[in-house]
């Protein structure tokens, strides 16, 4: 058990950080110095995509990151973990159909290290199991 909670801490610090410095990049258009190589501007123009959709995806990001390392919030939680499973998902399909397969290589882990954190999430951090009414299939 003890286990499977360091393995849960160490996959969501992991996207966590990656889904808030990915936010702020996302913000400063790759303006930081946390930036090596290409521009996140030229990424998103080279798969078709307007450069204002990172400052819709940029702030959506920050609170999502911060979301699922603080405690409570678990509906909250699980809209955040949901956003960054479409945001990677999405990243993935846009490099595949523009034909850039060796471009997915970045956020395909990404996507897997965030289900693994859903996935290993201890009971007090879930919504619980979804329970049915009587009567309803």
């Amino acid at each position: 058990m003890k286990a499977k909670t360091m393995l849960y801490w160490a996959t969501t610090s992991l996207i966590a950080l990656e889904t808030f410095l990915g936010g702020v990049v996302d913000l400063t258009h790759g303006r930081t110095a946390v930036v090596s190589g290409p521009l996140v501007t030229q990424v998103v123009t080279g798969l078709g995509y307007p450069v204002y959709i990172l400052a819709i995806i940029g702030i959506f990001k920050i609170p999502g990151a911060v979301t699922i390392v603080v405690p409570g919030l678990l509906r909250l939680k699980e809209w955040a973990y949901a956003g960054i499973v479409f945001e990677l998902s999405g990243a993935v399909a846009s490099h595949w159909a523009c034909g850039k397969w060796g471009d997915s290589i970045a956020p395909l882990p990404l996507l897997c290290l965030a289900i693994t954190s859903w996935v290993l999430r201890p009971a007090s951090r879930t919504l619980g199991r979804c329970i049915v009414p009587s009567g309803r299939t």
